[in-house]
């Protein structure tokens, strides 16, 4: 073989090794002067956060960054982990209530989706359970932003909602000539274990199924038990069977009992929960998941938003019934995680429900872990998202008040970082 021709094998030979290395990782030093801690349970100072591609590799205290490095230095903030919120409709608005809700479609959710999984997202929130969704389109949602193709919080979906013929989770506002009924609607154990299937099969990670009635639908009583414990068992076992949690809307003392007894793994709402069940509760590990903020906002705005007139009787109702039970639990001991039912808020508005959770008993510190370590644990992602710590993904936010001082800071997030990609950046004035 002639030397130049020798000679250029070799250069394309070491060229496609080249090109088949792996593309050299990018390392990241995050600092500012206080980290909540909510894996320990503190208020760290001066932490230096090593982060490598999307995750975070080192997490030290009063170090400083090689020379040289790339350093986002965020002065006086506070840093905590990406928040989570466990009970969302990120593909709806405020305003689809009552008969305005006929003319989405679920085109129409997929848009919403968009648009409010940035807001989310923007609001400091890196991780959420979106409980209800027509067409699977939270699931197309849940897609879309783990490829990089929109912005958003890490996703858990349940695409549509299980429930009872004339229950909750159906759609009541037309009469019988129009044979409308909700996508998720399932009698019978049967019947409901093949709906588990049918989520599951479309992508759904999680199953939402509706205990009790509920404040924003027609002709439903909020307290009444609507899935009788045998559907309910048919439920929980199927899902189990498949790896996915179970979430149950449940309002009424009798269908929280029921579901805990037949094993879901939280209670949306619980309203109107009782001693006896935050005591199985407790005994079972069941979580309560419990959006207190959402009917002083309903009171507040739920007439200018369409709501039906029976709504708003029914959100006076367990407003102060649902603030009482939540006080409870918390005195209790039993597990809580933060959910703010988002669309019956506005998206965005999320972390105003800190406040009434700290007014309503929780701790500062309790209130940010029920959105980051407790949230993880829920979610099944322990090690991966809830805290700043080694191992775990790079989702951190940063505010520029301490809140464990004044909770309300939540509110004013200056810094969001997800998966170590910066979404959003408010430096502060000289």
């Amino acid at each position: 073989m002639p030397i130049s021709t020798a000679r250029n094998s070799i250069l394309i030979a070491l060229c496609l090794i080249v090109i088949a290395l792996p593309a050299q990782a990018e390392t990241l030093y995050l600092k500012a002067a206080h980290l909540v801690d909510p894996i320990e349970g503190k208020l760290r100072s001066n932490p230096l956060v090593t982060i490598v591609d999307d995750r975070i590799t080192e997490v030290a205290f009063g170090a400083s960054a090689p020379d040289a490095a790339t350093v986002i230095d965020l002065g006086d903030a506070t840093l905590l982990p990406g928040l989570a919120d466990m009970h969302t409709h990120l593909t709806f608005y405020t305003s689809d209530n009552g008969y305005d809700s006929l003319a989405v479609s679920y085109t129409d959710e997929a848009v919403r989706g968009v648009v409010n999984a940035r807001k989310t997202l923007m609001a400091g929130f890196t991780a959420a359970r979106n409980l209800g969704a027509g067409g699977f389109s939270d699931v197309s949602l849940r897609d879309a932003i783990n490829s990089g193709r929109v912005p958003g919080p890490r996703l858990q979906v349940s695409g549509p909602s299980l429930g009872i013929t004339g229950g909750h989770c159906d759609s009541n506002l037309l009469p019988e000539q129009y044979g409308v009924k909700s996508q998720g609607v399932a009698d019978g154990p049967w019947a409901v274990r093949a709906k588990v299937r049918e989520v599951n099969k479309y992508g759904a990670d999680v199953v939402k199924f509706c205990a009790t009635g509920g404040v924003l639908s027609k002709g439903t009583s909020v307290g009444a038990r609507q899935y009788s414990m045998e559907e309910m068992q048919a439920i929980v076992d199927e899902a189990h069977t498949r790896g996915m949690t179970v979430a149950a809307h449940a309002h009424g003392t009798e269908g929280i009992r029921y579901a805990i007894e037949a094993g879901v793994d939280s209670i949306e709402h619980s309203s109107l929960i009782d001693d006896e069940s935050i005591k199985l509760a407790k005994e079972k590990g069941t979580w309560l998941s419990m959006n207190i903020y959402a009917t002083e906002y309903l009171l507040a705005e739920g007439e200018k938003n369409g709501l039906l007139p029976e709504s708003m009787e029914k959100a006076a109702f367990i407003h102060e019934r649902r603030r009482a039970s939540f006080a409870r639990a918390v005195k209790a001991g039993v597990n809580m995680v933060f959910s703010t039912d988002s669309a019956v808020i506005p998206h965005g508005d999320n972390a105003m429900q800190f406040s009434r959770m700290v007014d309503l008993g929780m701790s500062p510190m309790q209130a940010i872990q029920a959105a980051t370590t407790q949230a993880a644990k829920l979610l099944r992602w322990e090690g991966q998202t809830g805290g700043v710590a080694p191992g775990y993904f790079a989702d951190i936010i940063a505010v520029n008040g301490d809140p464990l001082e004044d909770i309300s800071e939540l509110e004013r997030v200056v810094f969001v970082m997800k998966g170590g990609e910066v979404v959003r950046w408010e430096e502060q004035s000289p």
